[in-house]
């Protein structure tokens, strides 16, 4: 299985793209700008998208890409979420008024658009994938996933502030070679991370202190994404600076966009 990063920034400008990676040729995870650089073959290709939740920043090229490869395809795109997060997009994206609705188009019969309701916990089976959303919190309905292949996993949180629940489902989990975390603010911005339910440096070591990694040989490799425009290197570098994460000796670097990890 190979894992690509379309992208993984907390917002745009320049080369920036917002959250969206690739397994394979035909499962998104996420659907933000990142997937505005795929070809016309690669947009046709992608069969499902799972999504962590409703945020325009996670799902902007959800509605785009259905436009573009309707005509194209004989088959509908799955798009995988919560309840909470696909009655989302039914009121508020696909709803006429900001989006056709998909689901009805080009007819009921045979929609272009099909939903279909996670639940926590229980892995969607692709072939000899598994993705299994898990727990996040967020200032909407969130989850993160595990991208499973028959050799190991990568964890994606997703967006998600402080979550106990979300670490005692990683520490379950053997051979986690990736995780790949959020940290969206900088220390100074702190209140403004706990109010928007996001992760600055100080809070991230809380969390990361919470990890008992069950793999055996090589250490779990971490990375950090959504991080905010312009704050990337000032976030990086306190989190390098951080105490625990010397005395720990943990390697932690920056998730990059065009990244690939092979499971």
């Amino acid at each position: 299985m190979q894992i690509k990063i379309l992208g993984c920034s907390g917002g745009i400008g320049g080369s920036q793209r917002t959250t969206s990676i690739l397994v394979d040729s035909d499962i998104l995870i996420d659907a933000g700008t990142g997937v505005s650089d795929l070809s016309m073959d690669a947009l046709m290709a992608i069969d499902h998208i799972f999504i962590t939740h409703a945020h325009l920043d996670h799902i902007a090229c959800i509605p785009l890409l259905l436009d573009t490869v309707m005509g194209f395809r004989n088959q509908p795109v799955t798009v995988h979420a919560t309840p909470e997060t696909l009655q989302t997009l039914r009121t508020h994206i696909f709803n006429w008024k900001i989006w056709p609705d998909f689901n009805v188009i080009p007819n009921q019969e045979a929609p272009m658009l099909r939903y279909s309701a996670l639940t926590l916990g229980e892995a969607v089976t692709l072939g000899d994938r598994k993705i299994t959303p898990l727990p996040a919190h967020h200032v909407i309905d969130a989850v993160g996933y595990q991208i499973q292949s028959p050799e190991a996993s990568l964890v994606f949180t997703g967006d998600t502030t402080t979550c106990d629940a979300l670490w005692h489902k990683i520490n379950t989990i053997e051979h986690l070679k990736y995780l790949i975390i959020e940290t969206a603010f900088s220390n100074a911005e702190l209140a403004l991370a706990k109010l928007s339910k996001h992760l600055c440096p100080s809070m991230l070591i809380d969390e990361l202190a919470k990890f008992k990694p069950k793999t055996q040989g090589n250490p779990t490799e971490i990375f950090i994404t959504h991080l905010k425009p312009g704050e990337g290197q000032m976030i990086m570098q306190e989190i390098e600076n951080s105490v625990w994460i010397q005395q720990n000796k943990m390697s932690i670097k920056a998730l990059k966009q065009s990244q690939v990890f092979d499971l």
